[in-house]
């Protein structure tokens, strides 16, 4: 499984406040300790759906991932710092228990 991400996203990753680097994320998937979420919002559908999770870097940074699997790939949509209502869903859904 790869992570692959566009240029169009690496350019909106660098331009963060702070940046999100390639690294960090990859520290996320490996920190992961809860389930993805799929996310169902209607201006926000994807084919197949979007998923995703909130996990720290390997510096205790938290970061919302959102990607979409395909072809056993894993595509980058997007990262950023989550905003509270995301980890509060992620806490009561996502979470492990």
């Amino acid at each position: 499984m790869a992570l692959v991400i566009s240029q169009k996203i690496r350019a909106k990753l660098a331009s963060k406040m702070p940046p999100v680097a390639e690294e960090e994320i990859t520290q996320c998937f490996a920190n992961r300790t809860g389930k993805a979420l799929i996310d169902t919002r209607e201006d926000h559908l994807t084919n197949p759906y979007t998923r995703w999770f909130i996990a720290e870097t390997d510096f205790g940074r938290k970061l919302k991932i959102c990607y979409v699997p395909i072809d056993g790939d894993l595509h980058i949509k997007s990262a950023y710092d989550p905003e509270p209502e995301a980890v509060r869903i992620y806490k009561k859904y996502g979470e492990k228990k």
